[in-house]
């Protein structure tokens, strides 16, 4: 399969090729003068004679153990692009051979950029680790379009230091496959921060384990991989709003309005245990994330109410600030007291901008990363005179699923750049970190994760242009997602829209259960069970974002409904058969005492195994 696919890239290539030609004049010059086709692109390629050429010889030469962690990262991707098995060297190179290169001195390429030259052979020079990596991302891209390279050097480094994806899987599940599908697409295309904003199972607060969390063992892995591929995953618990996944059984620690109403969403700041509990699941997650920074969201924090309705607010602010001090003193306090403990753990805080309103008289420490997504009073130039560091996280630059997409087009076509926050545009980059895409799961039904995974790839193409060079690099939109398609995926990225059986009738088969049913495949690439009674269905008992999440909930059958991604399967491989899966639930069908299909999170219940005896 990896030679089939090289061969259509190849042709993919060619079908480029032919679109330039029949550009118009002005921009066929343009494309003349350009380097080879990458994403983000080259910008100061100068070309020389002849090429390189990758063959049956070629080796990767390395030294240092800088040098040979990046080597080996390659060769392993090389072998994963189909381009065979390429030993790693020491000593001197020779014609055909990549040379990888760390020199931490003598250059001015920075943490992040590289050299890259393309002659008898092809070298990657950086002043750091990371640096060279991202050379070699650039060598990927160049081979997958085919194993003769053009003759010619570059240096390239980023303009901007942050270049990111957020995901919310914070309520919902996002399996494990697709964000490491990600992780391998951020790299490959230079990106180096993810946000994650999810639970982790926690040994020290069982009670607030409701589905869907992570076990520990799947963010090491997922950690790990970040670690190898140079990006950096950064956790987040939403706080102070946003709590219900970790307090909605924790009532002690909800803030309670006026009329004596508990808000399972809304930590109580003014008690010290909220503070506690909360610092306790940071504590927890650095058992497994080592990113250097902290995300506590801090956003939305009084989304459909307002402070009067929670009295204390204002006496706890006014007991610890004097007299003058508002209720939104109090929601500050709990960001910087985070602030502080976070500094005291070697991590940096980062938090959404929404809730700076101006409407306090106690500052936000100065330091604080704000990620900006939202036009409120005070604006990004402002957040910059008071020391922030600042991040554009535009709405305009989210994807939620069954609501708002980004405009990619229409963002490349203004040559968008993350100076262009919501509500202001910067004259200077300085202060700016960078920017990233977001995705929400507002509805978590409304999209299945392949439907996001089409919508999400344009997009990311696009951050990583805007934020690692010129945001409008080809004349138009249709030449630059070109290079998308000719550059291909990253590297052992999996196609997770393939089903394991063929269509057709089967019978299922398992402990004490069976039934018949027609096995179809969605546009999306899941399974559809119909069975005599209608189309397996997770629906009812207690919904998260439109998601009916509750464990034990029983499968039912309803009329098919090509529509409907809750009647969408994955038949996940296991020893002896399959797992069924729902695609939106992410939890796996087992056979209830009264043999009903329930569904259970996988590390609760042992998930019924099925076999398949086709019709």
């Amino acid at each position: 399969m990896a030679e089939v696919r090289r061969r259509l890239l190849r042709l993919l290539g060619v079908v480029t090729a032919l679109t330039l030609l029949m550009a118009p004049a002005s921009a066929l010059a343009q494309e003349q003068d350009t380097a080879p086709v990458t994403v983000p692109a080259l910008t100061n390629w100068t070309a020389e004679q002849g090429g390189y050429s990758y063959g049956r010889s070629t080796r990767v030469v390395a030294g240092s153990a800088a040098e040979r962690r990046v080597a080996d990262t390659l060769a392993d991707d090389l072998k994963a692009a189909g381009h065979g098995g390429v030993p790693v060297v020491r000593g001197g190179a020779r014609t055909g051979d990549i040379v990888i290169d760390v020199q931490p001195s003598g250059n001015s390429l920075g943490a992040e950029g590289y050299e890259l030259h393309a002659g008898p052979r092809l070298s990657v020079t950086g002043a750091t680790e990371t640096g060279a990596f991202y050379g070699t991302r650039t060598v990927l891209q160049l081979l997958a379009q085919g194993d003769r390279i053009p003759a010619g050097r570059t240096t390239d480094t980023p303009r901007y230091r942050e270049r990111g994806v957020g995901v919310c899987a914070c309520y919902i599940h996002i399996t494990l496959p697709w964000l490491e599908n990600l992780v391998r697409e951020m790299a490959y295309h230079k990106l180096n921060q993810l946000l994650v904003e999810l639970k982790v199972k926690s040994d020290a607060h069982p009670e607030a384990d409701t589905w869907g969390y992570y076990t520990k063992d799947e963010i090491r892995r997922l950690v790990a991989l970040g670690e190898k591929y140079h990006v950096e995953i950064i956790p987040e618990i939403n706080s102070p709003g946003h709590m219900d996944p970790w307090i909605e059984n924790r009532p002690d620690l909800q803030l309670t309005d006026s009329d004596g109403n508990k808000q399972p969403a809304r930590l109580d700041v003014t008690r010290q245990a909220a503070f506690d509990y909360y610092t306790s699941l940071m504590d927890e997650y650095a058992q497994v994330f080592t990113a250097r920074s902290w995300h506590m969201g801090a956003d939305e924090y009084m989304l459909g109410s307002d402070y009067s309705k929670y009295p204390q607010m204002l006496r706890y602010a006014q007991d610890r600030y004097g007299t003058g001090a508002t209720p939104q003193d109090a929601y500050i306090d709990f960001v910087n007291r985070v602030h502080a403990y976070a500094a005291s753990k070697g991590k940096r805080l980062r938090i959404w901008n929404d809730g700076l309103t101006g409407a306090g008289t106690v500052p936000v420490a100065a330091g604080i990363t704000v990620e900006h997504w939202l036009d409120v009073t005070t604006k990004p130039s402002q957040l910059l005179a008071q020391g922030h560091p600042l991040m554009n996280a535009a709405y305009s630059l989210y994807l939620v699923r069954g609501g708002f997409h980004s405009n990619t087009r229409s963002l490349y076509d203004q040559s968008w750049d993350p100076r262009s926050f919501e509500g202001e545009k910067l004259t200077s980059a300085k202060g700016v970190t960078g920017a990233k895409i977001s995705l929400w799961p507002d509805n978590g039904r409304g999209e299945t994760e392949n439907e996001v995974a089409v919508e999400l790839w344009p997009a990311l193409r696009h951050i990583a242009q805007a934020t690692w060079g010129d945001p409008h690099p080809d004349a138009t939109y249709d030449h630059f997602t070109a290079r998308g398609t000719a550059v291909g995926h990253a590297p052992g990225w999996r196609d997770l829209t393939r089903l394991p059986v063929a269509p057709g009738t089967y019978t299922f088969r398992t402990a004490g259960h069976s039934f018949d049913a027609q096995v179809g495949r969605t546009a999306d690439g899941y399974a559809t069970i119909r069975t005599a009674d209608g189309c397996l269905e997770m629906s009812g008992g207690k919904l998260t974002l439109n998601v009916p999440l509750q464990p034990g909930l029983a499968a039912s059958r309803k009329t098919c409904d090509a529509a409907g991604t809750l009647q969408r399967w994955q038949l996940v491989r296991a020893s002896g058969g399959y797992q069924l899966v729902n695609a939106i639930t992410q939890m796996a069908l087992s056979v209830g005492d009264d043999g009903a299909l329930v569904q259970y999170p996988p590390d609760r219940h042992t998930s019924a195994v099925w076999r398949l005896t086709a019709h």
